[in-house]
C-alpha cells in the first residue's frame, strides 16, 4: 500500500523537507517536478528532512512534460482550491499520483483546465483563509487516502 506524492515546481525548503519525512513515514514515494524554488541541498530541506532524506523513494523531473510523459498511464487526483470535489471524494487506491501546485499559485491552469474531472479541494470553512499550508495540505491527503485503503 503506496501513494506517490507530486509536487510540481516546489518553492519552499522547508515545506519540500516536511513533506519528505512525510513521504518516509507513510510508506509513499515522493515526484518532485522542476523548477525548484531552492537548491535540493538547502540546509533548510535537510534541517526539515532531518537525517532521513537519504532512505526516502524520490524521482526528479527536469519539467512538467517529462514528468507528464514517464507517468501518462498512471491514476491521479490533483489538489487545487479551485476543485469543485472534496478531497474525501478521492477514490483512493494504491499506487495513486497526488498531484500537487507550488505554494505561491497552486497548479498550473493547463494542468487544472485538462484535469478538471480529478480536481479535488480539502474544504475550507473560513472566508478568511485562501488556502492551507503546502505541507499540511499533503499530509491530510496522503493520511485521507491510508485511511481508506487499509
Amino acid at each position: 500500500m503506496a501513494l506517490n506524492i507530486v509536487l510540481i515546481e516546489p518553492e519552499i525548503p522547508n515545506n519540500t523537507g516536511n513533506i519528505g519525512r512525510l513521504a518516509l513515514a507513510s510508506g509513499s514515494h515522493l515526484h518532485l517536478v522542476k523548477p525548484f524554488g531552492f537548491k535540493i541541498d538547502d540546509t533548510r530541506l535537510k534541517r526539515a528532512g532531518l537525517d532521513y532524506w537519504q532512505h526516502l523513494s524520490v524521482n526528479y523531473y527536469e519539467s512538467i512534460d517529462e514528468f507528464f510523459d514517464v507517468n501518462k498511464d498512471k491514476n491521479m487526483a490533483f489538489l487545487s482550491s479551485h476543485g469543485s470535489k472534496s478531497h474525501w471524494n478521492i477514490p483512493f487506491e494504491d499506487g495513486m499520483f497526488l498531484v500537487f501546485g507550488k505554494e505561491s499559485v497552486g497548479l498550473p491552469k493547463a494542468i487544472v483546465e485538462k484535469h478538471s474531472n480529478k480536481l479535488f479541494k480539502i474544504p475550507v470553512y473560513s472566508e478568511h483563509v485562501r488556502s492551507l499550508n503546502l505541507a499540511n495540505a499533503v499530509s491530510i491527503v496522503v493520511y485521507e487516502g491510508l485511511k481508506h485503503m487499509t
